[in-house]
């Protein structure tokens, strides 16, 4: 490595005082991290969000000041004194008043993925794209390379426990999650994407998070992978290979023949699975993730071929994999309820969903589902598939949908996957939007040979806290 710092962020020239970043949002998953790489490497970061939460008390906790509500005073009147910067991600409007009495001031307003974009400009970047199993794969990719012996930084979407946050600052390589529901993903690049999957999240809908059509987000893929270095591809996944087809390098990963990386010789078990990893038909080791789940196998899999090609020690990458047990609302264990398992999953779209429940089958238990649709739009969309991705489960407890700030669309109600369940022969579904009802039966009912999995992209995950007797 030419420079020992390749992850800093600027700070003005030589000389000068660190820049002042104010990060509107700063509560949210992916803001919180630029956060906490930005203080760790000198600048003065403060931040604001519309309401206080765990995570806001974190920061704080670690010298960076939240304001909670967001409002013009924040930059005009220097609540935490003169900013030079603001960031915001492309969902806040440009008539916000944050950003209004920031070009008023002639404060560079920064978008999000402008900052994401300077971090992977650096010979070692990573850059983790696709619909599903990003935070995961991020997560164990960082992981493996630290088990490794090397220094990885990363930006990941969820807290690693390994880390205990979802930043982490080293020397490199630099591992990062980008998410294509900011359509300025497109016009980034790095030195390797590993590319998980492309499907049609984030699609149909007017708001700034969502793309227009499926082959309009599939081709910002394609940008990606074509100004990146080389692209790491899942070979399991129909129709990677022609969205690669720009890409300087090309490398595969999966179970599928004629794969570069190969899994091969898969022993499940109730904890997770054994595999053998290959690379061009020779064999690297022996490897097991403590996950379930065929899709975390895959997962662990690029993270082992992302650790091979910078010339990390496999056997110790392995050794960590192992030992790893999940990002934060990613098949998060949480405790117990009667002796039955409670399990959290961040799982809203139906590929997530049947990927959850096979996982959950995995582990020979009684598979029980609490599960809450995300986004009217988003149910509008794919509620037949929901209701199909859930019929492997034993039980299925169903919410109402979790609105997310959007408007309710006529006719689009969860009793629509409750009702195509039951039509196709489901005796265990039930709509239950009474979350006390949720808590009430579960607990009456839970026994040593369930499994409950509370599964969603809301606020679900408080469920699975109460449910396993859990402080949220």
């Amino acid at each position: 490595m030419t420079d020992p710092h390749p992850h800093s962020l600027p700070s003005g020239p030589a000389g000068t005082a660190p820049l002042h970043y104010h990060l509107m949002g700063i509560g949210g998953i992916g803001m919180s991290a630029f956060a906490r790489l930005l203080a760790a490497r000198g600048q003065r970061v403060s931040g604001c969000d519309a309401s206080a939460t765990e995570l806001t008390a974190q920061l704080q906790a670690e010298g960076i000041p939240v304001a909670v509500g967001h409002a013009a005073a924040h930059v005009s009147d220097a609540v935490f004194g003169p900013v030079d910067v603001l960031v915001a991600s492309e969902a806040v409007p440009k008539t916000h008043p944050e950003l209004v009495a920031a070009r008023s001031a002639g404060i560079e307003v920064r978008p999000r993925m402008t900052l994401l974009d300077e971090l992977l400009r650096v010979p070692d970047s990573i850059g983790v794209i696709g619909t599903h199993g990003k935070t995961t794969t991020t997560s164990m990719i960082a992981v493996a390379l630290l088990g490794a012996g090397l220094d990885p930084a990363a930006f990941v979407g969820g807290i690693v426990p390994e880390f205990g946050s979802n930043a982490r600052v080293g020397s490199g390589p630099f591992v990062a999650e980008v998410d294509e529901s900011d359509r300025a993903f497109a016009e980034l690049g790095c030195a390797t994407a590993v590319f998980t999957n492309a499907e049609d999240d984030h699609v149909g809908g007017a708001q700034a998070t969502y793309w227009e059509t499926v082959e309009e987000q599939h081709a910002g893929f394609a940008r990606f992978v074509a100004q990146s270095g080389r692209v790491l591809l899942c070979a399991d996944w129909p129709g990677l290979e022609a969205l690669c087809a720009g890409a300087p390098e090309r490398l595969s990963y999966g179970q599928a023949l004629g794969a570069d990386y190969r899994a091969v010789n898969l022993r499940l078990d109730a904890e997770g699975t054994d595999f053998t990893v290959e690379y061009r038909g020779v064999v690297l080791g022996e490897a097991r993730v403590g996950l379930p789940g065929t899709h975390n196998v895959l997962n662990a899999l690029a993270a082992l071929a992302v650790t091979h090609l910078h010339g990390g020690e496999f056997a110790r990458a392995a050794s960590a994999l192992a030992a790893f047990r999940g990002p934060g609302r990613r098949w998060q264990r949480i405790g117990e309820l009667n002796g039955a398992l409670v399990i959290d999953d961040y799982a809203h779209n139906a590929t997530k969903v049947a990927a959850a429940v096979q996982a959950a089958r995995q582990t020979g238990r009684r598979v029980r589902v609490v599960f809450q649709p995300h986004r009217y739009l988003r149910t509008q969309q794919s509620w037949p598939r929901l209701a199909d991705a859930l019929m492997d489960a034993d039980e299925v407890l169903l919410l109402d949908i979790a609105a997310a700030s959007e408007a309710p669309i006529e006719g689009i109600h969860a009793r629509l996957i409750s009702q195509r369940m039951a039509d196709n022969g489901h005796t265990g579904i039930r709509y239950m939007p009474d979350r006390d009802e949720v808590v009430r039966t579960l607990r009456a009912t839970a026994g040593p040979g369930d499994i409950i999995v509370t599964m969603g992209a809301g606020d679900v995950w408080k469920l699975s806290r109460e449910l396993a007797g859990v402080v949220a």
